[in-house]
């Protein structure tokens, strides 16, 4: 066997093409990691993971055809052993232990070091779970509590798409744009934003314009 067959096998999948010849370069330095592919979504993910038998995978959250979440319950459903790190620009006290809960190993976000992202590629690879010092002490904190002790916030009930189209919303973007971007109908998106509001116990549009743009100030986006 070959000294390049020997390496670690990494698929990466993100929509961004500077990101993933980023990432590629940095894993490619590696003298034990190798990029045996890349997707921009998760239907090209799912077709490059049945090819390419990646030995891991590493996600982003925000794709064109689904959210992150949705592509990892996929991997875990298809592909049960494949290990899936997921890196984000998305701040992980909201998205991490909703990624860990949809069965990714670990969660880091893009403005880590890239010492620190080549660590979590490796815990992960060796069967652990990778979560930063403070994301794994509040988790441990809530465990440690019980459900009895546990406050939820009302966004928690959101589904990923709802939390997805609630964040575009504290952006400025209207419902066309939405259901564009996440190629949906627009009467679907309708849809998922009266049940935003009602989740959230809010009665009028401007009313859940205000808490997405709260909502995107207090996560840092």
């Amino acid at each position: 066997m070959s000294k390049t067959q020997t390496k670690t096998q990494v698929l990466i999948v993100d929509d961004h093409p500077m990101v993933r010849d980023w990432l590629a370069q940095m894993i490619r330095r590696e003298p034990d990691l190798a990029v045996c592919g890349e997707a921009s979504d998760a239907a090209g993910a799912l077709r490059a993971i049945a090819t390419l038998k990646p030995d891991m995978a590493i996600v982003d959250l925000t794709m064109r055809d689904s959210h992150g979440t949705e592509l990892i319950r996929d991997i875990g459903q298809r592909f049960k052993e494949l290990p899936v790190l997921v890196l984000s620009m998305h701040d992980e006290s909201l998205y991490a232990e909703r990624a860990i809960r949809a069965g990714a190993r670990g969660y880091i976000t893009k403005q880590e070091a890239g010492q620190k992202i080549k660590d979590a590629i490796r815990c992960v690879l060796n069967g652990q779970i990778y979560l930063s010092e403070a994301l794994a002490s509040k988790m441990i904190r809530a465990i440690a509590a019980g459900p009895a002790n546990t406050t939820a916030l009302p966004v928690d009930s959101l589904s990923e798409r709802q939390l997805e189209i609630l964040r575009l919303l504290g952006h400025g973007h209207p419902t066309t744009k939405i259901a564009a971007d996440l190629k949906l109908s627009v009467k679907t998106v309708e849809g998922y934003i009266a049940r935003i509001k009602e989740k959230l116990g809010l009665a009028t549009a401007n009313e859940l314009l205000q808490y997405a743009i709260k909502f995107n100030k207090a996560v840092g986006e």
